[in-house]
């Protein structure tokens, strides 16, 4: 599954040791993040991780187009709730995860209840409702 890691300012050290704790699950996965967020993760843990611009530079609009284009299939956004300014990507974010039924997590207890979902496979019915975009080929 391909999955989308963000974070605040406040809470990149928190998705840091959530990515440490879990590694050995989100090695078995594509990851992808905005750009500070993405390289502390993978600095930390060694895991292979695509990187987007940072978050106030189109990182976030980065991830929100691959939602759109259902190539994203969990989304773990740790914010900060005490920072109001921050609040429009997430609500972005989250608009389209409902739109698109993508499994989103703003906290470290969801996000830890789907990355053991992940583990256990129970979200694997996104391939079946939600297969993966393939663009059509000339015949």
């Amino acid at each position: 599954m391909n999955i989308a890691l963000m974070a605040h300012d406040r809470k990149k050290e928190l998705m840091t040791q959530f990515c440490i704790a879990y590694c050995g699950i989100l090695a078995e996965h594509r990851l992808c993040a905005t750009h500070v967020t993405g390289k502390l993760v993978s600095d930390a843990t060694g895991l292979p991780i695509t990187l987007y611009m940072h978050a106030s530079e189109g990182g976030a609009q980065q991830i929100a187009a691959r939602l759109a284009f259902n190539e994203i299939d969990l989304v773990i956004f740790f914010c900060d709730p005490s920072n109001p300014k921050g609040f429009d990507d997430i609500n972005r974010i989250e608009r389209l995860c409902d739109t698109y039924q993508i499994p989103f997590a703003t906290n470290a207890a969801t996000a830890e209840v789907l990355v053991q979902g992940l583990r256990r496979g129970d979200l694997d019915w996104r391939n079946i409702v939600n297969p993966p975009y393939k663009p059509r080929t000339k015949t």
